[in-house]
């Protein structure tokens, strides 16, 4: 945290459970897809800590290997008490694509779930501190990027969060409440709508001197997101992997 902070920022990210996670990339990474989404995860822990302006990571995972692992970079591991917990019940009837539907709103409802439980945990152990909900799969995420957007988000209007939307405008990479402010996070497919819709406020990227290329909305879920996270200059661990995933699939 700067010196200049009037508060500390707490970074929140939700980790899968590496066996249900980053289905997209099976098809590079094989038998390898749960070391590729842990590998995406430790270089986005690795740049938050860095993050001047944050004052703690808390990971809220269920996966036995991914905590350990993540701590030893320095972040806190809160366990995932609502993977633990069965889904709610849901009104099929009520959905016009039935279980399709129930599938994808039952993820999106686990991932805000998990945050909001990591975010009780901070108000309970750092009361006053700011919230921040980060994906876990931004391997180009450089410190001062975050740093920027924290910043940009200690500034919105009271009582107003802040997101930054994804490469593709589509979902949401960072969700970000000042003290103050409520923490309603809405991740998951159409997420950047849904926070625009909700009242939350679109950082202008641009007006920071980051704009599209910035690490902070390059999150990878299919091989072209790898690439270009790679393009961009991805963590050690992320790189070195990916590495050896295009290799052996250019030798297939």
């Amino acid at each position: 945290m700067t010196d200049s902070a009037r508060f500390s920022w707490t970074v929140l990210l939700p980790v899968k459970v590496l066996a249900r996670a980053k289905s997209r990339l099976a098809a590079l990474a094989g038998e390898r897809r749960r070391e590729l989404a842990l590998a995406l995860a430790a270089d986005t822990v690795a740049a938050a800590v860095a993050c001047p302006e944050v004052g703690r990571v808390v990971v809220i995972t269920a996966d036995p290997v991914a905590g350990p692992l993540l701590a030893a970079l320095g972040a806190v591991i809160v366990p995932d008490e609502p993977a633990a917990r069965p889904p709610a019940r849901l009104d099929r009837a009520r959905q016009p694509d039935g279980a399709q539907q129930l599938d994808g709103l039952g993820e999106q409802e686990g991932l805000n779930a998990a945050l909001r439980h990591g975010a009780a945990v901070a108000a309970r152990h750092w009361p006053g501190t700011g919230l921040a909900a980060l994906t876990a799969d931004l391997p180009a995420l450089r410190p001062a990027e975050l740093a920027a957007a924290l910043r940009a988000a200690a500034g919105v209007s009271a009582g107003r969060a802040l997101f930054v939307p994804d490469a593709a405008l589509i979902g949401t990479t960072l969700y970000a409440a000042a003290p103050g402010a409520g923490f309603r996070p809405l991740f998951g497919g159409a997420s950047a709508a849904r926070h625009a819709a909700s009242g939350v406020v679109q950082l202008d990227l641009s007006a920071l001197g980051l704009g599209e290329q910035a690490g902070l909305r390059r999150d990878v879920d299919t091989p072209d997101d790898l690439r270009a996270a790679l393009a961009l200059g991805a963590g050690p661990r992320t790189t070195a992997l990916a590495a050896e995933l295009f290799a052996a699939a250019e030798r297939r």
